[in-house]
């Protein structure tokens, strides 16, 4: 066990980069200097005994800096905090200075620098009171764990600002709580996501989407009945399907419904269960935290991956055991359903209800290629009427939302990109009328299939460029869906029965 000799000198001829003699300044710097260059047991047991050497009729007040950012409480308006000494040599303020890169160089971002504070002096001030607050990066250890140190007039005040700040930092600031990697973590990206996902762009069955919006505002709102009925405030909903069909756009207009509230609802997001004691440990974190933000929305993206065979007992323990759940409203969302434990996906007071979310009807992909039109209505360069969504749509029978997505998105990238062509569609070409002189796997014949299928003709669709270019990537993708589903045979795509005049 190594300890600090007592013997160690000084060095008092040392000096800063300010050019200011260590021996001469604050002792509290002097001691932290030292511990910092000499074998220690404890820096903390170090510091307390400088701190309060240097100012004995204050009471002290120690708390891990991750637990609560007095600073970033004085940033946001409800307090001040004044570095003491200012900018002259006596500021003993220790940082480091760190670049961070914007999120999205593409947005123009240059980035901003900020400073990582390794030892810090304040004059903090909040509700008419002043305290003293240092900000001390300085433990033992590979993982340091900055602490804050506050210096007040009485253990109470000490204790009033501590719940405030506090408080104040485990309240909704502009992200969502997400647990990735072993810990909860704010993100504000997922935040500006949702507040662009809203109900009115969700595409869905309009009986469906009334009932996944009044299941989850009525719980929130049916505290009391609950109570009065004796039945304990928690509900589960699982959204399943095959990808790509709306699970996760309904869950962010959802989020972003209950922070709209008068009373607002957190989200906690769960992405994995990763963690460094384990996925029961991360089970076991998760719902704590539930707990602690209830009434909050628990959503666990991708469930069948995150409650493995491996942890299913400790997941249903957390669901069912002896700890209050109430508040917790959760939603699961998978793509393969049958992947589930039945003890999870079918028994009552867990997952009381489940949504199916199929591959869109032609309504829907109507409505679907409606949407892709207002985007693109100021665009001048693409000439989209519309009497191409009835087109596109009859086209894409058996895709999801993503397959149309990435149709819309390819054919516009080839138009921007200059890749469009019109020679192919001339009399003769590789795409004229290729649906009407192929085989159709829906076993009609070719004359059937063009009366039924009579889109091009009808319409005159091949003048316009985003038909070319999206007939074009539908082919591609339906071939590769066809491959994945086992379909024999060319598949024409076309909704017959609903094109048909």
């Amino acid at each position: 066990m190594h300890t600090r000799p007592n013997t160690m000198p000084l060095r008092p001829s040392t000096t800063t980069s300010t050019g200011t003699s260590i021996s001469t300044r604050d002792g509290v710097y002097l001691e932290f200097h030292n511990n910092s260059t000499a074998p220690r047991i404890n820096s903390d047991v170090v510091l307390v005994d400088a701190i309060r050497k240097k100012y004995p009729s204050l009471h002290l007040t120690i708390i891990p800096a991750s637990q609560c950012n007095f600073l970033k409480y004085a940033a946001s308006g409800h307090a001040s905090a004044t570095p003491i000494g200012g900018d002259s040599p006596a500021n003993e303020n220790l940082n480091h200075r760190i670049y961070m890169a914007p999120v999205k160089r593409m947005d123009g971002g240059s980035g901003y620098l900020y400073d990582s504070v390794q030892f810090g002096k304040w004059m903090y001030k909040w509700e008419e009171k002043e305290y003293i607050l240092y900000a001390i990066n300085g433990s033992d250890g590979p993982y340091k764990s900055p602490m804050s140190y506050l210096l007040g007039s009485t253990p109470v005040g000490n204790d009033e600002l501590l719940l405030a700040a506090c408080r104040w930092q485990n309240s909704i600031h502009n992200s969502v709580l997400v647990f990735d990697g072993g810990y909860w973590q704010y993100s504000s990206q997922l935040w500006q996501s949702i507040q662009k996902a809203d109900w009115e762009d969700v595409i869905l069955d309009a009986e469906m989407k009334k009932s996944i919006i009044g299941e989850v505002t009525k719980f929130f709102s049916s505290k009391d009945r609950y109570k009065k009925l004796r039945v304990p405030w928690k509900r589960g909903v699982i959204f399943h399907g095959p990808p790509g069909n709306g699970k996760t756009i309904s869950i962010k207009a959802m989020m972003h419904s209950l922070y709209d509230r008068d009373d607002p609802v957190p989200t906690l997001y769960v992405r994995s269960l990763a963690s460094y004691g384990g996925p029961e440990y991360a089970i076991s974190l998760i719902f704590s935290k539930a707990r602690q933000m209830a009434p909050c929305f628990l959503v666990f993206e991708d469930l069948d991956s995150i409650v493995s065979d491996d942890v299913r007992s400790y997941f249903l323990n957390e669901v069912d055991g002896l700890q209050d759940n109430d508040g917790i409203m959760m939603v699961g969302s998978t793509n393969h359903l049958e992947r589930l434990d039945p003890g999870i996906s079918k028994r009552p007071s867990r997952f009381d209800r489940k949504y199916l979310f199929p591959d869109p009807n032609m309504e829907e992909r109507v409505k679907y290629c409606e949407f892709w039109r207002r985007k693109l209505d100021d665009n001048e360069d693409i000439e989209f009427p519309e009497v191409l969504c009835k087109a596109i749509a009859g086209i894409t029978k058996g895709f999801s939302f993503a397959y149309i997505q990435e149709a819309f998105v390819a054919a516009l990238l080839a138009i921007a990109n200059g890749d469009a062509s019109s020679e192919e569609m001339k009399e003769g070409g590789p795409f004229w009328k290729q649906y009407e002189y192929k085989r159709c796997a829906c076993k009609i014949s070719n004359f059937e299939m063009m009366v039924k299928c009579k889109v091009d003709d009808e319409q005159d669709l091949g003048k316009f460029v985003l038909w070319r270019e999206i007939k074009k990537v539908i082919k591609t993708l339906r071939e590769e869906l066809d491959v994945e589903k086992g379909v024999e045979g060319f598949a024409c795509g076309y909704d017959c029965e609903k094109i048909a005049t």
